[in-house]
């Protein structure tokens, strides 16, 4: 079994145990102690005793702490790929990029971490100098989803700690066994007990809501839901918790008429299939300039044929999904999307046994308005709508309330940044299917969430600003 990770200990859940299994056989792979509020309360405990002597630990230290777990993520990433692949199912491929890019936020934060910045000024009025200074916010809570066990984790701890906070961490239910092996690596490369707290729970809502309950906690960093983003936003409001969202996503991708297609085809894969297209920044919704659609759509749903699904020790191109509920979900979608007009032109296979499988399929002359295509998937499926002016497209991208990435391939690159900046996206890839980078602000605009994560602006979520106003007369 498991253990809950309080305080640099490994203890039993307060309300028992529950199962992870691995979705491409329903095995069960671990027993995992299971959280209560106690047990919620405890890792406060922890982490609060823990937060005075680690943010006045010197930024240069807590730096060298976050490089050697870099280091030590690297030298076990064929073994943290197969725990990513054992309890989420995802290729062993995806999963190894998955270990790599996780890996880099420590590497980052570990530099960021030591640049915190300030400022220093005269009053434009005079007699005074101003003072800035940035000093982290405290106990943070961090939310976890199950797609992205190990990055999803290290984008939050990382800058949470380079920052000067100490973290209490609810991985999600179906995969916390990645959070955990990371939390191992954490603890040898010298974090000090309590500045890392794991509690992996059944009971997500009354883990989460004791913490922002708790004063002692400043800080929530959530990604998941936008639905359970509004709710964990309501409950913040009330104590007024700094708050960091990421949420729900429904990306376009557009490809012009005069785009290599090639190359486009080659962007859509990654775009919708990295993942089996259980990502928030997956492509939802093809759309396709009329004149090439068809080129498109044959070349696309080639290539979606050949995707191997089954096992990550097969060496399949795409995994499970991640249960039977996402099955029944992304089946519906696709059967009312039929139902609307849209043709299944082109489909995979999927192994015959009791996996939760789903086979890659590429809708063809699916409605603008087709629920599929307001809906975010979270599957191996690619709708491909037509148009033909750039303000239709436009249009059609900026319908969703979610606006978080959206990707553009066309031959001139100015008509690709132009159509770019149209977008409400908070991420947009130009000629490339992978807009995700640690250097960079992973965040959306409207319903899609609040803040940013990596980058710069990864670190200051964890910091507040203070300034000193000095009293200085002037010289006589």
């Amino acid at each position: 079994m498991t253990r809950l990770f309080i305080n640099g200990e490994w203890l039993p859940g307060s309300a028992g145990e529950f199962d992870v299994e691995n979705p491409a056989d329903r095995t069960v792979i671990a027993r995992v102690a299971n959280g209560d509020a106690a047990d919620a309360t405890a890792a406060v405990d922890a982490a609060a005793t823990a937060l005075p002597a680690w943010r006045a630990l010197p930024p240069r230290q807590r730096s060298e702490m976050l490089r050697r777990t870099y280091e030590l993520m690297v030298r076990d990433t064929d073994s943290l790929a197969e725990l990513i692949s054992a309890e989420n199912g995802k290729s062993l491929s995806d999963a190894r990029g998955e270990v790599t890019y996780a890996a880099e936020f420590f590497r980052w934060f570990a530099e960021e971490g030591v640049r915190t910045g300030g400022d220093y000024g005269a009053s434009p009025a005079g007699g005074t100098r101003t003072v800035v200074s940035h000093k982290p916010v405290g106990v943070a809570a961090l939310v976890t989803p199950w797609n992205f066990p190990a990055a999803m984790a290290t984008r939050k701890i990382a800058p949470a700690l380079a920052a000067g906070c100490t973290v209490v961490l609810k991985p999600a239910s179906e995969t916390p066994l990645t959070t955990f092996a990371i939390t191992r690596l954490l603890t040898e490369a010298g974090v000090p007990a309590g500045v890392v707290n794991i509690v992996p729970t059944k009971d997500a809502g009354g883990i989460v809501t004791t913490w922002l309950e708790d004063p002692r906690v400043r800080k929530i960093s959530f990604t998941g839901s936008t639905r359970i983003g509004q709710v964990l936003l309501k409950q913040a409001a009330d104590r007024v918790v700094n708050s960091s969202m990421e949420l729900g996503g429904n990306a376009p991708l557009i490809v012009t008429e005069d785009a290599n297609i090639d190359a486009a085809v080659a962007g859509a894969m990654i775009a919708k299939f990295r993942g089996g297209g259980q990502a928030c920044t997956a492509a939802n919704r093809l759309y396709v300039h009329a004149d090439v659609a068809e080129e498109f759509t044959a070349k696309f749903g080639s290539a979606v044929e050949k995707l191997v699904v089954g096992r990550s020790s097969d060496g399949a191109d795409i995994g499970p999904l991640i249960s039977a509920k996402a099955v029944g979900d992304v089946t519906a979608l696709v059967a009312s999307a039929v139902e609307a007009g849209a043709t299944i032109s082109h489909r995979g296979e999927v192994p015959d046994d009791k996996g939760f499988w789903f086979a890659p399929t590429v809708l063809s002359d699916v409605p603008a308005d087709a629920e599929i295509v307001r809906q975010e998937i979270f599957g191996p499926v690619a709708p491909i709508v037509t148009w033909t002016t750039d303000s239709e497209v436009i249009a059609l991208a900026n319908e969703s309330e979610m606006g978080l990435a959206a990707y553009v391939f066309a031959g001139e690159l100015q008509r690709a940044m132009r159509l770019g900046e149209a977008i409400d996206a908070g991420m947009v890839g130009i000629n490339r299917g992978l807009v995700s980078d640690p250097s960079a602000p992973f965040g959306g605009m409207k319903q899609s969430g609040l803040g940013r994560e990596g980058a710069r602006a990864g670190l200051e979520e964890f910091l507040e600003t203070q300034y000193l106003s000095i009293d200085w007369p002037e010289s006589p």
